[in-house]
């Protein structure tokens, strides 16, 4: 066999392709850089400075900006039944970048608002703050079914109609002193946690839950009600380090168990039973602690943040109303394509949020349902589901069309299923 011997030359050649190819196969190539959830929280005082009646304990707005690659939302949460307008909304959206802006009310009813420009300013402090101390953070979140502590307030008495539980007759007592548990009602707590990447401590707790704070409703004294009790508990179990955000549920047919009929005025001399709205509080911050404590991020997840705003059209129910027609926003949102909630403005009663929960379930999601949730529009005020305003009693008799809140709700999935891509403007076929 003859052997046969490349020159000098050609072999320098060869190697120096080889080479040249290796390189190529194993030299990093650039690539874009992982997603990164951001997040800031901040709590301002906003108590008005002279209020009409005493102030027992203090109204507070807490906020939530998150971000994932410049895609940011935010949510004030904050005691009292007020609204903001759409002029200072667009200017903190402009301000921070904002693709939406949430605004959460409590709905206690013992809060106090202020003068406008000075409660403009704090929730603008409130936001400004959380924009200025950004932090990597981590996600998290589930829901923990506890004890009973509200319950249906529009019973359905022997004629088949519904009236308000402050009415009493022969086989009901006022106000449910008893403590009967009539339903529907979501008996379960959520909490999203946000924590510090850094340190994989908590830095931000949002509690769901849907009851109105009036479980002292005539108390002429300036309160946060259980809400404010429930915050503040929980942020003590956690030292002070975390931001407590409390939002709203379906609480436009829910009642406390805990109740107290109220004072019969300013001047009554028998004292508002706070302990009943401490209780109640503390009832539900155990329950929040708890579930926050066992939460943790998936490791699996990859940070993402989507969310999807539609503006509905809802016309009167009674023909004898004024033709009028108001706009609302309703929004989806999806967080690292695990947790979705719905931002449903007005008061939603309880059965749109056992609904969403069970919608999501099929889905595969961990649900939350933002009750009292404004970001654009006119609130709707009461909207009762289609058996409920059948049955009528306060909230159920509003003049808003029958079926608006299922009209919602199906936006809402909609806009759900738009994020999650099975939605998509091409025919699939």
């Amino acid at each position: 066999m003859k052997s046969f011997k490349l020159p000098a030359t050609a072999l320098t050649i060869l190697c120096c392709a080889a080479c040249a190819t290796l390189g190529a196969q194993t030299r990093p190539t650039a690539s874009a850089p992982a997603a990164i959830l951001k997040a800031g929280t901040a709590k301002v005082n906003i108590t008005p400075e002279n209020p009409r009646y005493p102030v027992h304990d203090s109204l507070w707005a807490r906020s939530l900006i998150l971000d994932v690659g410049g895609e940011r939302i935010a949510f004030i949460a904050y005691d009292n039944t007020n609204y903001v307008n759409e002029e200072l909304m667009a200017a903190l959206k402009a301000k921070h970048n904002l693709r939406e802006l949430f605004f959460c009310q409590s709905h206690t009813h013992s809060g106090a608002w202020g003068e406008e420009a000075r409660t403009e300013a704090l929730f603008t402090r409130v936001l400004d703050e959380a924009a200025a101390g950004m932090f990597e953070a981590k996600i998290s979140g589930g829901w923990r079914t506890f004890p009973q502590l509200s319950f249906m307030r529009l019973i359905v008495r022997e004629n088949g109609r519904a009236r308000e539980s402050w009415f009493g007759d022969d086989h009901y007592r006022a106000v449910n002193p008893e403590r009967i548990p009539h339903g529907p009602v979501d008996n379960s707590v959520g909490v999203i946690r946000i924590d510090d990447a850094a340190t994989g401590s908590p830095r931000v707790v949002v509690m769901n839950y849907a009851c109105h704070p009036d479980v002292v409703w005539n108390n002429f004294e300036v309160s946060a009600d259980f809400v404010g009790y429930a915050t503040e508990y929980t942020e003590q179990a956690f030292d002070g380090a975390v931001t407590c955000l409390f939002v709203q549920g379906g609480a436009g047919n829910q009642a406390p168990l805990f109740k107290d009929g109220g004072r019969e005025s300013p001047d009554d001399p028998r004292p508002a039973n706070y302990d009943l709205i401490e209780r109640m509080g503390k009832l539900l911050s155990i329950e929040a602690v708890k579930l926050t404590r066992e939460l943790y991020p998936n490791p699996y997840d990859v940070p993402s943040l989507k969310v999807r705003t539609s503006t509905l059209e809802i016309g009167p129910r009674y023909p004898s109303d004024q033709p009028r027609v108001i706009s609302t926003n309703v929004a989806a949102v999806l967080i690292n394509d695990r947790y979705s909630i719905a931002t449903f403005p007005g008061e939603p009663f309880i059965k749109y949020q056992i609904d969403w929960k069970r919608e999501m379930a099929a889905a595969g999601k961990i649900p939350f349902f933002f009750g009292y949730a404004w970001n654009g529009g006119r609130p709707p005020g009461y909207v009762p589901d289609v058996r409920s305003a059948a049955l009528g009693g306060f909230g159920a008799d509003r003049d808003i069309e029958v079926g608006t809140g299922e009209r919602i709700m199906t936006r809402l999935l909609e806009n759900f299923y738009w994020l999650e891509g099975l939605f998509t403007d091409s025919h699939p076929l």
